[in-house]
């Protein structure tokens, strides 16, 4: 995309000659924020995504964040309407102009059936599930994996289906670790930009000699998948109290009982959630399973989210 980006009158800014209009700010983290602008040329609403660049390394990760939306045309993962580098003295600004979706993130919709003391339905759960899936599925054909799949990690569009944002974890799906060297770097990387709670067990201790592979995703997939089930994460609790994630993950999950759920979801979890990578299913088996879960359309309707 251009880079021509200039701050006109107050409130207003310009990406590839089109003007936006500053409505609001949407959030913040440690070296970014978000906010909600308004296309002036068509009265599209979007979210700006400012990632402050203090060195080299941060531009080269932010232009690494929009090629990775670039990759992909999927309904089911984030696209990227604009990019450009925006200089700020001797620093820069990376800004990513994204679609804006009103109904938030899955952990949002979570947060909201909670406060009333409901949950999703499990055919709901099986819809997201599905499409989370797809979009898993088209980005380990390109041969990366996401890495930080966790549920304010995924919108929900306007028709309730979800949508995988936060590329700038995404990495080489299947990665050959030679050496304890290698094997720490990888480690440190991860203890950086994998979510603790959803991190998969292999990412905590890292062998000498191994194969990382895109199943670090099921496993994160597993977490959000009980997180849907139950109002939080499998090791939600673990972290805030305080106790070690790293020890939890390495016992196989107690799945808590209850009438809400098939036997077929539990038996599913169950799978995702197992500590040996090699043991979990690829998300190409997963789809085959969940596709023959679905609700019949003549039969049972399912509810939007």
């Amino acid at each position: 995309m251009g880079h021509a980006l200039c701050v006109c009158s107050r409130g207003t800014v310009i990406i590839d000659n089109k003007r936006y209009l500053f409505i609001q700010k949407l959030g913040e983290g440690g070296f970014s924020y978000v906010d909600l602008v308004e296309g002036l040329h068509d009265g599209h609403f979007y979210a700006l995504k400012r990632i402050l660049c203090h060195e080299q390394q941060d531009r080269e990760e932010a232009q690494r964040e929009a090629d990775m939306h670039r990759l992909f045309h999927h309904p089911n993962i984030l696209r990227l309407v604009a990019y450009c580098l925006r200089e700020r003295g001797t620093k820069h600004e990376a800004w990513l102009l994204l679609p804006f979706f009103k109904r938030g993130t899955l952990w949002n919709e979570i947060e909201r059936l909670k406060d009333k003391g409901n949950f999703l339905t499990e055919d709901q759960i099986l819809q997201l599930l599905l499409g989370i899936c797809r979009g898993l599925e088209a980005i380990h054909a390109r041969g990366y994996a996401h890495r930080d799949l966790k549920p304010t990690n995924i919108l929900l569009g306007d028709e309730g289906q979800p949508i995988l944002m936060d590329l700038g974890s995404m990495n080489q799906a299947c990665i050959h670790v030679e050496g304890s060297r290698q094997a720490l770097a990888l480690q440190d990387w991860a203890a950086q930009r994998c979510t603790i709670s959803y991190r998969a067990p292999e990412l905590f201790s890292v062998q000498s000699h191994c194969v990382i592979d895109e199943r670090t995703d099921v496993w994160s997939l597993g977490c959000v998948l009980y997180a849907m089930m139950f109002g939080e994460g499998p090791y939600d609790m673990v972290f805030q109290k305080g106790d070690s994630v790293a020890l939890a993950v390495q016992n196989q999950l107690s799945i808590p009982q209850t009438p809400r759920h098939s036997s077929a979801l539990r038996q599913l979890l169950t799978s995702m959630m197992t500590v040996d990578p090699q043991q979990r299913p690829p998300v190409s088996l997963l789809l085959s399973q969940l596709e023959a879960l679905q609700p019949s359309a003549s039969g049972q309707h399912t509810t939007q989210i």
